[in-house]
């Protein structure tokens, strides 16, 4: 009686092949739409990746860029300030060659002037001589170009080129006391220095 009981509980609890299939493809559907369901929401995460991503490497690009004009700006202006500092460099050395050769024409020019004799000072010729030399004078002033100071003042080497020393009632020591050539600036800078006597 028993084994009869056992046997039917056995034949109770077989699962029937339709039954099974069934019930794998409800498991399977469930599955599929769990993955579904969470494949729906990581997606959104993967564009708000990719789109942040694309938005980085955007921005970089835009940032090297900008650091590239910056640069080329920058190197561009340097080129620019140091060209113009050459263009006038080169003005300069342009005109104190010019003025080196013309130095010698007014030192004889002067040397002229100073061995008119008295009575002849007042001559057509004399006159006509003073006014071309004021004449030069003034326009090489109107360019810059300035005689340096020297009798009565304090020997300054950055002007004066003292060679030789004397001995003078009139000025103390230090001061230069007699001019034997006239020096000249351009702008502030020396074209030539005064030749110079000083007192001991």
């Amino acid at each position: 009686m028993e084994e009869k009981e056992f046997q039917e509980g056995l034949e109770a609890e077989e699962i029937n092949p339709d039954e099974a299939a069934a019930e794998t493809e409800e498991a399977e559907e469930t599955a599929t739409g769990e993955d579904s369901e969470q494949n729906s929401k990581e997606e959104p995460v993967k564009e708000k990746k990719k789109k942040k991503e694309k938005k980085d490497k955007k921005d970089e690009q835009i940032a090297e860029l900008q650091d590239r004009v910056k640069r080329q700006l920058a190197e561009f202006e340097n080129f620019r300030n140091r060209t113009e500092k050459e263009k006038s460099s080169m003005y300069e050395m342009g005109v104190k060659s010019v003025i080196e050769k013309i130095l010698p024409v007014i030192d004889n020019f002067e040397r002229g002037l100073a061995s008119i004799p008295e009575e002849e000072q007042d001559s057509a010729v004399a006159t006509g001589m003073q006014m071309i030399y004021k004449q030069l004078m003034t326009e090489l002033e109107n360019i810059g170009i300035k005689p340096i100071e020297a009798v009565g003042t304090e020997f300054d080497p950055n002007f004066h080129n003292a060679v030789m020393q004397t001995e003078s009632d009139e000025y103390d020591s230090g001061i230069v006391a007699q001019e034997l050539q006239k020096g000249y600036t351009y702008h502030d800078t020396v074209v030539r220095h005064s030749m110079v006597s000083v007192v001991q």
